[in-house]
Parts: C-alpha cells; structure tokens; sequence
C-alpha cells in the first residue's frame, strides 16, 4: 500500500511540473529561438535562447519573465575575465523566491563561450533554480567532461554586447563586508526589467 501510494505521489509530481513546464514553454511555442530583452541601468542586452538545446531551461528562465521576477534584480556577482552572475537577488541582497530545482541540460552540446548566457547552480548537479550568469570568457571549466557536470547554457548575447562589455568592466570587491561576499560589484548594476522579443510578423 506504502509504495502504492508513493507511486500515485511521484506520478502526480512529475504530472504538475510537466504541466507548469508546458505552460511556460508556450510562449511563443513555435520560436525555437525566442529573444528577450534585458534593460539594465547601463543600457540593453538581448539574448537570444535556445528552446532547441535547453527546452527545460528555457522555459523555466521565461516562466521567471513572465512573472516579471527578474525585474529590479541585481547583478551580485562579477568576476572580471570569467562571469557576470545575478538574478537572484534585489537591491537590499534580500533573497528572491524560486520555484524550485530544474534538470541540468548541461549536456545540450552548447558551451560556455563568450558572451553565452547559463545557469548558476550549487554542487549539486541539478540545483539550479533562477541565477544564471553571463560568460566573460570561453570558459571550457564550465563544460561537462566524462567525470563531471556543467553549466547549462541556454543563449547568446546577439545585441549589446558593448553594454554587457560595460557591465563587466565595473570594479568589484574580493569581500564585501556587508554581505560577507566575494566578487560583489562595487556599483549597483541593476537588471530594470526582462522582456520578451516580439516575434516578427
């Protein structure tokens, strides 16, 4: 009865999180290569996402869009040469809600190059949840090998570039003693608002 029920419980969980995967990924269902927008107080990146590679991760990061979630977030982590991280935090460092954990499409063949964008994640393999980061470099420590994991990237930087080139020129800090960070900006570089590419007619 005990695994009866724990098979009813899993069957249910996988059926919920592949409707919420569903439901996002219907943003424009046909583009495999949906654009957004990303407006900062420096000026606007778009990035261009690959639904071809990383289906999962795509419609998670659009789902955190859609919700308008990753507005007046803040860019918290910044090594120059290697990555721009944010997402996941506001002005105040006050931790941003997620929806949980996704799979790790590290595997999807695109690698952590220049201007590619990714999720950051802990450890653990597949524990991202809403950071990502921008590559600074052609980072190959980030990409899977036989004996480990990598970081999902899921797009590209197709416009701005000069803009993320700004981005990553401000100075950070080796250890912030407020937050008691490393890497921390010493500017506060704002992520305004995200948004979605229409597609064109």
């Amino acid at each position: 009865m005990k695994k009866l029920l724990l098979a009813v419980v899993t069957l249910t969980t996988i059926g919920v999180h592949a409707f919420i995967a569903k439901a996002y990924a219907e943003i424009q269902p046909d583009n495999l290569f949906p654009r957004v927008v990303m407006v900062t107080n420096m000026g606007e990146i778009t990035v261009e996402l690959d639904r071809s590679r990383a289906p999962r991760t795509v419609a998670n990061f659009l789902r955190y869009v859609e919700k308008a979630s990753y507005n007046n977030t803040i860019f918290h982590r910044l090594v120059p040469g290697f990555v721009l991280q944010g997402g996941g935090y506001d002005k105040d460092f006050q931790e941003k809600p997620n929806f949980g954990e996704i799979v790790n499409e590290s595997g999807n063949g695109l690698k952590n190059q220049y201007g590619t964008i990714a999720m950051a994640r802990d450890n653990a393999p597949h524990s991202a949840t809403r950071q990502f980061f921008f590559n600074l470099n052609d980072n190959s420590s980030l990409n899977p090998s036989d004996s480990r994991w990598g970081y999902a990237v899921f797009g590209r930087v197709v416009a701005g570039e000069a803009v993320l080139e700004k981005l990553a020129a401000q100075e950070s800090q080796p250890y912030d003693d407020t937050t008691g960070w490393a890497d921390v900006p010493t500017e506060t570089l704002l992520l305004e608002r995200v948004k979605v590419v229409p597609e064109a007619q």
